[in-house]
């Protein structure tokens, strides 16, 4: 039996003699010897609680002596913890509250009731993660914590949980002034530390966010506070300095395969294909289920246009997992980098329909509606509209949620193969089926806008302006004004669009809109500049070194730049109509007319309603000699220019083409008479 330390008799008669009775004095200073003799007895039943099935008796001891602990030192926090522990351990939930919320409801600034009561509201919270919080809960123990921290502003663990409840309620102001009273306690808090630094990242406050991570990664370069701060790099797009990051989390865990395939991962944003592309290969030798490393292989073959290599990867990725959805998506974008459009099409309605339910989770419709959006766009791009159409029509039926944004795609669709009536049909349909849409809205005005309606078409536009979403407003605006080839107004509206525009990929979109506009208004030089700028940030994007090069060819200077700057894009977009032409163009300007037909003739296969490539082709045509087909080419851009919209109009070109297809009759008309006379 263990026996129970008693207070000596004539203590107790003393201080109860009436003679002996005092004003009230100051707090006594903290008992430790007897708290540590209660807490000791208080672990010892909790563990023998534990031992036989949270025995009474047991558990009541227990509870009775961590009690006298806490109030022999009040200011020892961790007992709170302990009772509350055994409390939850023991499912007494409900007792616990109660004894707590008497005890403070006869004493307000009973700090321990308050931290054992906090910690079992917070138990009672829920599962954040999986979305399951309850409110009530929250917002209970928030309120206990707001208390413990104003009772006692030095106990950092609860201004800690404090921070951290008031992030999960979504209040980072709140959550900022708890982390920032912790570190005011203890500077190098690393928790509280960490904590601000998610605050800062929640209120957008990257740069501070960032700083603050670096700090604690530096003074404790831990597996946490390292993976921590390359997280804060990649949502501050920049991942060159996480993935610096995470080679350093490496040196801390070397076996780590997820910090590996992290580092990898962020290798590949940040361009450096090849290093993520080995660390990859070496993911994947260690771990040989690892499909998703093997996947990120055949990516980055794909992109190099090392396609056999590319399908070998996903074969092995296939093997382990046969019916992955991402990994059969991949073999659709592999066929699609090869060229094979239509191989690409058929795979991907062979995964539609093999993935096809009467009833779809959330996940699952939200997978299939990926996949749908793809094959619409595919179609489109093949000039199969009427398909291209139906396949977004799918979308709206299977999630009315998205419908907006499909029957806005159907509208493009129609406005790309030229059904302006059609398109303007199903343009009032969804405006009135979506009057809130900002998608149908604007794709709306553009239409009106390339049907030669400017007017309508601006005061459309105008009206999505609500100061949030202005900057995509302004640039609507200043396609709109290309169109219509009023400059001026295009120049105030992409001013407005640069002014509220924030990020590196924001200004690099604006600065190409600006050198497409001084190209127009035939101000070369303005317009180089422009996309020089663009492919200073970014020397890979494609569209800044096409439509470059492509100015450069057209106008007949410094051929060999353009012809490597279009190179490059065709390498980074192999099967782009609009690259291809160009291709073609440059060399037919160099004089290599081989190389400018076999180019043509694959732009004309994927833009086969675009005059000026049809254009483009004939003028090889007719310098090889082959001025039948060139008349072909020359009649099909004419009967093209017919039906373009009304702003893409230029009787100028449309002059320059009859000019040619009328002298290359003459030419015809002239040979095949003198082909009749030598014949007689």
């Amino acid at each position: 039996m263990i026996n129970l330390k008693l207070v000596p008799l004539a203590v107790v008669l003393l201080t109860a003699l009436p003679g002996n009775a005092q004003t009230p004095a100051a707090p006594k200073p903290a008992d430790k010897a007897n708290a540590y003799y209660h807490f000791t007895l208080g672990h010892l039943y909790a563990e023998l609680a534990g031992a036989y099935g949270n025995r009474g008796d047991y558990l009541a001891r227990a509870i009775e002596n961590y009690r006298a602990a806490m109030k022999a030192d009040p200011d020892a926090s961790f007992l709170a913890e302990e009772l509350s522990d055994l409390y939850i351990q023991s499912g007494r939930l409900r007792e616990a509250v109660e004894e707590a919320e008497s005890a403070i409801k006869t004493n307000p600034n009973d700090v321990n009731s308050r931290r054992v009561l906090g910690r079992i509201y917070t138990r009672m919270i829920g599962d954040a993660q999986q979305g399951k919080i309850d409110d009530n809960m929250l917002r209970k123990s928030i309120e206990q914590y707001e208390k413990i921290g104003t009772l006692d502003p030095k106990d950092v663990d609860s201004l800690l949980m404090l921070g951290r409840l008031q992030k999960m309620a979504q209040n980072s102001v709140e959550a900022e002034k708890a982390y920032k009273k912790a570190l005011a306690v203890d500077p190098n808090n690393e928790d509280a530390l960490t904590g601000l630094a998610i605050v800062y990242a929640d209120l957008g406050n990257t740069k501070e966010s960032s700083d603050l991570l670096r700090r604690v990664a530096e003074k404790n370069p831990s597996l946490r506070t390292l993976t921590a701060l390359a997280g804060q790099y990649e949502q501050m797009r920049d991942y060159a300095m996480a993935a610096e990051t995470l080679r350093r989390t490496l040196e801390v865990a070397p076996n780590n395969i997820e910090v590996k395939r992290a580092y990898a991962q962020n290798l590949l944003m940040a361009g450096r294909e090849d290093e993520a592309l080995k660390v990859y290969t070496e993911v994947a030798a260690e771990d040989k289920k690892d499909w998703q490393s093997l996947l990120r292989i055949s990516q980055i073959h794909r992109g190099n246009k090392e396609f056999a290599k590319a399908r070998e990867a996903t074969n092995k990725a296939k093997a382990i997992d046969p019916n992955n959805l991402e990994i059969r998506y991949n073999e659709v974008s592999l066929l699609e980098a090869e060229g094979k459009q239509q191989e690409a099409i058929a795979n991907l309605n062979e995964l539609l329909t093999s993935t096809a339910r009467k009833n779809y989770s959330t996940g699952e419709r939200g997978n299939r509606l990926v996949l749908l959006e793809r094959l619409g766009l595919m179609y489109r791009q093949a000039e199969q509209h009427d398909k291209a159409v139906e396949t977004f029509r799918q979308i709206a039926e299977l999630d009315p949620a998205a419908g907006g944004r499909a029957y806005a795609q159907i509208v493009d669709v129609l406005r790309a193969g030229r059904q302006y009536p059609k398109a303007l049909a199903e343009s009032d349909a969804a405006l009135k089926k979506y009057p809130e849409d900002r998608m149908v809205r604007a794709v709306r005005a553009s239409l009106l806008a390339e049907m030669g309606k400017t007017d309508e078409a601006v005061a459309e536009t105008k009206k999505l302006l609500d100061g949030k979403n202005d900057r995509e407003t302004y640039v609507t605006l200043a396609q709109i004004y290309e169109k219509a080839k009023q400059y001026d107004e295009m120049q105030k509206a992409i001013d407005e669009a640069d002014r509220l525009s924030t990020d590196r990929e924001d200004k690099d979109a604006i600065a190409f809109m600006r050198g497409a506009m001084h190209e127009k208004r035939k101000d070369f030089d303005a317009a180089e500049r422009e996309f020089r700028k663009v492919l200073e940030a970014n020397p890979k994007n494609a569209s800044a070194l096409n439509y470059l090069g492509y100015m450069l060819a057209d106008r007949n200077v410094r051929l060999n730049e353009a012809l490597d700057m279009i190179k490059k894009a065709v390498d980074l977009d192999p099967n782009n109509p609009a690259y291809l032409d160009s291709l073609g163009w440059v060399y037919y300007r160099l004089g290599d007319l081989e190389k400018a037909e076999e180019y043509l003739r694959r732009a004309v296969e994927g833009y086969s309603k675009d005059p000026t490539v049809h254009d483009h082709l004939g003028d090889v045509l007719a310098k090889r000699g082959n001025l039948k087909d060139a008349v072909t080419h020359w009649q099909r851009s004419l009967e093209e220019w017919q039906h373009v919209s009304p702003t893409d109009a230029d009787p100028a070109e449309v002059a320059k083409v009859q000019k040619k297809l009328e002298s290359a009759k003459v030419r015809l008309a002239r040979e095949n008479n003198s082909g009749a006379r030598n014949q007689q």
